[in-house]
């Protein structure tokens, strides 16, 4: 039973691990030259492996175009939260929940990490042949076989043969650690349908007044309520030179993707005080006896943030208390677009549901199975990315194993 994944990130990695937990032969390959390296990045600031929250409401941070609605349900079933963490102290690694939920591995260190899967997934007997970037894949017949080509660095052309394939390439996000989606044009050739990769979890641009930025760039916006559409949601922003970043905009990521579609521009709505009502924040106004003061006064009474005051500075002047209540609890931003892919921390769009079985193998290519980001979906941040790509990861290595048992 001979198994090729292809894509060194964490849903290929976990696809080898359960591959060749089950008697697989496994070898993964990698354009780049050693793996792991988007895992490396998004742990920089501390690795977020999951989210200790409820699977009912994990499973609805997940989107996707025709994505099926209990797909996230039984893809976590295979591989949930508590298996994620069960998985990490496997590998000597205890984990922690913070206040907000988000899991972390003690020591915030990815590369520690890292370094024990891999030594783990070589213990089993992965082999991991980095420097080979994939090229194309054809069906041979008597015996099958799926034939893989694949372009080294030193531009040599190689073929490897296999009984299984898990593509695992990742989206198109973060290009210089592997994932920059030239696969979509490998698949499409095939008559495979793809939606196309745009950016998610990506800041957006919007210009701001000079007045703005002297005050406020690279200032956050704590404990703010963003809403775009129907959708909302509660976080941070922060200001930068060409618009925003933060929590709060990339969990409404699809729903201002819609309304630029839609509109042409994506309206963000932001309440600066999501504690108190206008007639709260009034009240805690008072009277104030020089109209020109009435933004200072605000700014002191209502603790309003460096950057939230420079905001409404800018829409000002307010002619009544109340006006200046109502733009703090619904201050209109128009976004105009979408930082670029490269930039953005995931992707959005991918292989669609539809070209998949409930297994991930592709129905135009059998044997074939998919993981990770290059399937259409996408989720905030938080844990929910890493896990999504395990559970992925695991019913990919799982399938292909049963594929290859019903093949013998």
């Amino acid at each position: 039973m001979n198994v090729a994944i292809i894509g060194g990130g964490p849903a290929g990695l976990r696809a080898a691990e359960v591959a060749a937990a089950g008697g697989a032969s496994v070898t993964l390959f990698d354009a780049k030259p050693s793996v792991g390296r988007k895992f490396l990045v998004a742990g920089c600031g501390g690795l977020n492996l999951t989210r200790a929250e409820s699977s009912d409401r994990f499973a609805t941070r997940y989107s996707g175009s025709e994505m099926p609605q209990d797909v996230w349900p039984s893809l976590l079933a295979d591989f949930d939260p508590n298996a994620l963490r069960a998985w990490a102290a496997g590998l000597g690694i205890e984990t922690f929940a913070s206040s907000s939920g988000r899991v972390y591995p003690v020591g915030l260190r990815a590369a520690r990490l890292l370094l024990r899967w891999v030594t783990r997934l070589r213990s089993r007997g992965v082999r991991i042949q980095t420097r080979h970037r994939w090229t194309g894949l054809t069906i041979r017949e008597n015996p099958r076989k799926l034939q893989l080509d694949f372009a080294t660095d030193q531009g040599a052309a190689v073929t490897f043969d296999a009984d299984a394939v898990v593509l695992a390439l990742g989206g198109g996000s973060w290009p210089r650690t592997g994932s920059d989606g030239g696969w979509t044009g490998i698949l499409e050739r095939m008559a495979i349908a793809v939606t196309p990769l745009e950016p998610a979890n990506s800041g957006w641009e919007l210009p701001w007044a000079d007045s703005v930025l002297s005050q406020a760039e690279g200032r956050p916006i704590k404990n703010i309520v963003a809403r775009a559409g129907e959708q909302e949601a509660a976080g941070e922003l922060l200001i930068t030179r060409y618009g925003l970043e933060g929590s709060a905009l990339y969990a409404l990521g699809p729903a201002l993707r819609t309304l630029k579609r839609e509109r042409g521009t994506a309206e963000l709505r932001i309440d600066f005080k999501p504690s108190f009502t206008a007639e709260e924040l009034l009240a805690k106004l008072g009277p104030v006896k020089n109209p020109a003061k009435l933004l200072d006064e605000a700014r002191t009474r209502w603790r309003l943030s460096d950057a939230a005051f420079a905001i409404l500075v800018s829409r000002g002047p307010f002619p009544t208390a109340a006006a200046l209540a109502a733009e703090t609890k619904n201050c209109r931003l128009f976004l105009t677009e979408p930082r670029p892919l490269a930039e953005a921390i995931s992707s959005a769009g991918g292989v669609r549901w539809s070209e998949l079985t409930r297994g991930l193998m592709l129905r135009r290519l059998p044997g074939v199975f998919l993981a990770g980001e290059m399937i259409d979906w996408e989720s905030p941040t938080g844990g929910y990315l890493l896990q999504g790509c395990m559970a992925t990861g695991t019913r990919a290595g799982n399938r292909a194993l049963e594929w290859l048992r019903s093949a013998q």
